[in-house]
C-alpha cells in the first residue's frame, strides 16, 4: 500500500465518521475539507515523503505588520497545539500549517492532526481578520 492509498483510506474513514462524503487525493496529491469558515488542504508530499496539513487565513495585512507578526507568534507559542503559523512569501498568505512524516502514521495520528489544524483555523481565521484587516 503506497502513502497516498493509506491517506485515501483515512479521508475516507474521516468523512464516514462524520456522515461526510469527501473526495479522495486527486493525481497532485491534494485534497481538501472544510469545517467552519476554514478550509483545510491535505496535501501528499510523496518525493519528501511527508503529509502537509494547510489552512489558509488571511493576507498579511498592509498595516500593523509588526503587530501582527507578533500575534502570530504568540499564538503559535501554545494557542495552535501541534500546527503553526506560516507566511507564503510569494504570495504574503498566512496560513495554520502541520508538517509529519508519512512513515508510521497511523489513523488515530490522522483524525487528531487534522481536527486540531481544522478547529484551530476554525477558531482564529476571523478573530485574527477582524483583529487587523481594516
Amino acid at each position: 500500500m503506497t502513502n497516498r492509498d493509506r491517506i485515501n483510506e483515512f479521508i475516507e474513514r474521516f468523512g464516514k465518521d462524520r456522515d461526510l462524503q469527501l473526495d479522495p487525493l486527486n493525481a497532485e496529491g491534494f485534497a481538501q475539507i472544510a469545517r467552519g469558515s476554514a478550509t483545510v488542504r491535505i496535501n501528499v508530499v510523496e518525493e519528501h515523503g511527508v503529509l502537509l496539513l494547510i489552512s489558509p487565513l488571511m493576507r498579511v495585512p498592509e498595516r500593523n505588520t509588526e503587530a501582527f507578526y507578533r500575534r502570530l507568534l504568540e499564538l503559535s507559542f501554545l494557542a495552535t497545539s501541534d500546527a503553526a503559523f506560516a507566511i507564503d512569501k510569494k504570495s504574503d498568505m498566512v496560513y495554520l500549517r502541520i508538517l509529519r512524516r508519512l512513515e508510521g502514521m497511523d489513523y488515530e495520528e490522522f483524525e487528531d492532526m487534522l481536527h486540531t489544524i481544522a478547529s484551530v483555523a476554525d477558531e482564529w481565521d476571523d478573530k485574527l481578520r477582524a483583529q487587523f484587516s481594516g
